[in-house]
C-alpha cells in the first residue's frame, strides 16, 4: 500500500474537475452542431482559435465517436482516487500501477491531439477547451508516473525511485517547460500571435 500525497490528490482533484468542465462544455458544442448544422461552437474567436474545425474533423472523433464523450467517462476518475486519497484511502500498489496506464493513455492521446493540431494541414487550429485538457492532462500524467515511481508501484529499482523522488517537487517546474515547449511549436507552425485574432 502507498501513502496518500496530498499535492497529487489536490491535483488529481482540480484537474479532474477542469478536464470534466472542458469535456461537457466540447459536448454540448457538439450536440449543438448535430442539432444545427453549420451553426459556430461558442469557443470559435478565430480561424486560429476555434473549436468546430477540431469537433466536425475525423480527429475530433477518434475512436469512432466524439471525444469529448471520452474526457466525460475518463475525467471522473482522477477526482475520485484524489478524494479518495484525501481521506487517506491507501491504494494497493497494483491500483496505482493500473491507474498509471490510464494516465499513461490519456498523454498519449493528448500528444496526438496536441500534434494533429498544430501539424495535421487540415486542423491547424487552437481547439481552447482542448487546450484546457491538455493544460490538466500534462501536470496529472506527468505527477502520478513520479510519484509511482517513487513509491515502487512501478518496480523499476531504487534508483529510478530515487531520481523520481526528486522530480516529483520539481512537477511544477516540468509542466511549464512543457507548455513553453508547447507554445514556441505552436508559434513557429501556427504564426498564433499573427493569427490570433
Amino acid at each position: 500500500m502507498s501513502r496518500p500525497s496530498l499535492p497529487l490528490a489536490i491535483l488529481l482533484i482540480v484537474g479532474g474537475v477542469v478536464g470534466l468542465i472542458a469535456a461537457f462544455a466540447l459536448t454540448l458544442d457538439k450536440f449543438d452542431a448535430l442539432a444545427h448544422p453549420g451553426i459556430k461552437a461558442s469557443c470559435d474567436f478565430s480561424v486560429l482559435v476555434q473549436c468546430t474545425k477540431n469537433l466536425n474533423s475525423p480527429v475530433g472523433s477518434a475512436f469512432g465517436f466524439p471525444n469529448p464523450l471520452l474526457g466525460l467517462t475518463m475525467f471522473p476518475a482522477p477526482i475520485i482516487v484524489g478524494v479518495a486519497s484525501l481521506a487517506g484511502v491507501r491504494f494497493p500498489r497494483w491500483f496505482w500501477a493500473l491507474f498509471n496506464v490510464g494516465m499513461a493513455f490519456a498523454i498519449g492521446f493528448v500528444i496526438y491531439l496536441i500534434s494533429n493540431s498544430i501539424f495535421n494541414f487540415d486542423l491547424r487550429t487552437l481547439c481552447p477547451w482542448c487546450m484546457g485538457v491538455w493544460s490538466v492532462v500534462i501536470p496529472m500524467s506527468l505527477a502520478t508516473t513520479l510519484y509511482n515511481l517513487r513509491e515502487q508501484n512501478l518496480p523499476l529499482g531504487s534508483r529510478v525511485a530515487r531520481v523520481a523522488g526528486g522530480l516529483y517537487s520539481w512537477t511544477p517546474i516540468i509542466t511549464l517547460v512543457c507548455y513553453v515547449i508547447f507554445a514556441v511549436v505552436a508559434q513557429v507552425n501556427l504564426d498564433v500571435l499573427n493569427r490570433l485574432f
